[in-house]
């Protein structure tokens, strides 16, 4: 195990850093789902960035071999002493947004993200992320690999590999920024979702820093200080949700919907009817608005637009495929099968006109602006 100690006065590092602390911090990370089941103990690392009286703030890292299908793993934690020992918290778990709540080491700023009361899980049908591709909009990187676990062939397949473009590594979302090890960060979103960014090169240093969507990050790399193995220059990009790494596919992030394939590392993106497999390049749209939905035709060309929520209405002309839309309010009408199935619900955009939700992907099956 190693532990540091970043941007504390010496006089609150020596009150609140001590074995009892980094101890009680690493027995938890081993003790976590991801590392429980490990064949041999990891080395890890703690790092308490910020101290005060009672209160330490920091990450906790597992280093992995460096090896084909290993990666590291580790949490932002906030810890408090209390009578009966340690009292610590990592990022995604409920317990965390209390004691960020309270903690005198926590910002406004970080407050409003920290603070969050988890999310229900993509399992209730709730897939919007409100994110863009980890790199500039209006440009095309490819997908060298996709969905595949944080660590390699594992389940859940959490993670894609993305490089070319201008190499410029951005934030997909605006949040907390936190550096877990060198070459690695990790941004805290609202509605209980964080990203990982792995293997940069020219990487930012960030404690709780806010950062925008687009903020840059760092640059793709070969970056493999913390374990693992990197051939060739990109980013491992891995989506975690409720303080777990969780399947990407289904999530739309910068317009694409991330789909498995038979195996780790195959799999690709849909944007409306176009499909993009590994090894071919994705366009970052940007943040599809969470009552936003793009157009799948199931097949290419146009949506009809209609008059009232039916084809019994009136053509009101159409929208093409890949197109975006916004979505007024919804109502139930004549039933149509897309893409993912049978519905009879449709959408009132924005210019009052109505399509059929079988040809929108929107990351939720049902309203997504509430009932006309």
């Amino acid at each position: 195990m190693v532990t540091s100690l970043i941007g504390a006065a010496p006089s609150a590092a020596a009150a609140a850093v001590t074995p009892a602390l980094t101890d009680a911090v690493t027995a938890k990370l081993l003790g976590s789902a991801e590392l429980s089941a490990a064949a041999a103990r990891p080395e890890t690392r703690v790092t308490v960035s910020r101290t005060s009286g009672r209160w330490a703030f920091g990450t906790a890292v597992a280093l992995a071999p460096r090896q084909e299908d290993a990666h590291p793993t580790g949490s932002i934690f906030i810890a408090r002493s209390e009578p009966a020992g340690w009292r610590i918290a990592f990022d995604g778990e409920a317990a965390f947004g209390a004691l960020a709540a309270e903690s005198p080491l926590t910002t406004a700023q970080e407050r409003s993200v920290l603070t969050t009361t988890p999310a229900p899980m993509y399992a209730g049908g709730d897939y919007r992320t409100g994110m863009a591709l980890p790199f500039g909009v209006g440009q095309t990187w490819t997908l060298t690999s996709g969905p595949h676990g944080w660590g390699g062939t594992e389940s859940p397949y959490s993670s894609v590999d993305l490089a070319g473009g201008d190499q410029v590594v951005r934030a997909a979302r605006a949040g907390a920024a936190y550096t877990m090890c060198q070459g690695w960060i990790r941004v805290i979103h609202d509605r209980g979702y964080s990203t990982d960014y792995y293997h940069l090169w020219n990487s930012i240093s960030v404690n709780g820093a806010s950062v925008g969507q687009g903020a840059v990050l760092g640059n793709t790399g070969t970056d493999v200080t913390c374990g693992g193995a990197a051939y060739g220059r990109h980013v491992h990009f891995g989506l975690r949700q409720n303080s777990a790494y969780v399947p990407i596919a289904g999530h739309d992030i910068g317009k694409w919907v991330l789909n498995n394939g038979a195996a780790a590392y195959q799999g690709g993106a849909r944007h409306g009817s176009a499909w993009a497999g590994a090894g071919a390049g994705l366009y970052n749209y940007g943040a599809l608005g969470f009552n936003q939905g793009v157009v799948d035709a199931n097949g290419g060309g146009a949506l009809t637009r209609r008059a009232g929520p039916g084809t019994g209405y009136g053509s009101l002309g159409s929208v093409a495929d890949g197109a975006t839309v916004t979505i007024s309010c919804s109502a139930n009408g004549t039933s149509h099968t897309g893409r993912y199935g049978t519905t009879a619900l449709w959408n009132r955009l924005s210019d009052g006109s109505w399509v059929s939700d079988a040809y929108l992907s929107t990351g939720v099956n049902g309203p997504v602006n509430g009932w006309c």
